[in-house]
């Protein structure tokens, strides 16, 4: 594959994003080689961490608490069904948050578009979560859940809960580069994120608590959307509320486009700064 050392115009960008996949595939592959090379469980590295928070929120929401499934599946389902987008969510955040860094021999020799790093960080985050979906979805059965017609809409599901990271992951690979304390933010927030998206409950009963305008506020959050939706997916029960999926598609929306405005207008500082 040739490689130019100057950088293209910008109605150029896209098309040498797609030029360069080649390399995309292959940071992804040795990410993926280095990530599970000499472990001992191998792949399951990629499912013990979630399974984990899973069993704890079961015990300590379902069981002490008493929080109940809004569908007829179990709690474990439930928990279950909201793990699995926001485990993508996470990976890629924490993944794309540090690839530009990890890269910096990469970057500072050659030009590429540098959005393909982060954009290999996703593809690896993908990987992750197609094991930890097969190894997911036998338990999703087991505790309850149903297959039916609306697991069609998973992959749109996906592609939303992907595009509701990737706006703000490239704002944080941006400003990591600079700012290299960023790297110590990114855990805070995902620690606070697990709870305040509706994975350990359901996003129904802000309503009932908190009334409708409540509920909207925080739809605000766009794991929201992404979340009921893999829920409603995975366990039936009720389609999300349509205002609410609205909102975070919208938020989504906006973040990706400030998260790729912001990591084109500094990617040519990048190599100088890296």
């Amino acid at each position: 594959m040739e490689i130019h050392i100057c950088a293209g115009s910008k109605s150029r960008y896209w098309k040498d994003v797609w030029d360069y996949r080649e390399l995309l595939l292959t940071l992804a592959a040795r990410d993926i080689s280095v990530r599970y090379k000499q472990t001992v469980l191998g792949v399951a590295w990629a499912v013990l961490q979630p399974l984990t928070a899973v069993v704890l929120m079961t015990f300590v929401f379902g069981n002490i608490v008493g929080l109940k499934p809004d569908s007829g599946t179990s709690y474990a389902a439930m928990i279950l069904a909201g793990m699995l987008p926001w485990q993508l969510f996470s990976n890629i955040l924490s993944s794309c948050g540090q690839s530009m860094v990890s890269n910096a021999n990469l970057i500072s020799k050659v030009y590429f578009p540098r959005v393909i790093v982060p954009l290999a960080a996703l593809t690896v985050a993908l990987v992750d979560f197609v094991v930890m979906a097969i190894l997911f979805i036998p338990i999703l059965w087991w505790k309850g859940a149903s297959f039916g017609p609306q697991w069609l809409a998973l992959p749109a599901f996906l592609f939303l809960a992907c595009a509701s990271a990737l706006g703000p992951a490239l704002l944080i690979t941006a400003l990591n580069v600079k700012y290299r304390d960023f790297r110590f933010l990114v855990p805070f927030l995902l620690q606070m994120g697990l709870y305040i998206s509706p994975v350990a409950y359901s996003s129904s009963l802000v309503r009932d608590k908190l009334g409708d305008t409540a509920e909207h506020i925080y739809a605000l959050n766009p794991l929201v959307g992404v979340i009921e939706g893999f829920r409603w997916a995975l366990c039936g029960g009720a389609f999300p509320p349509a205002a609410d999926l609205a909102i975070s598609c919208l938020v989504t929306i906006i973040f990706l486009a400030i998260g790729i405005g912001y990591f084109r207008k500094v990617e040519r500082q990048f190599a100088d700064v890296i």
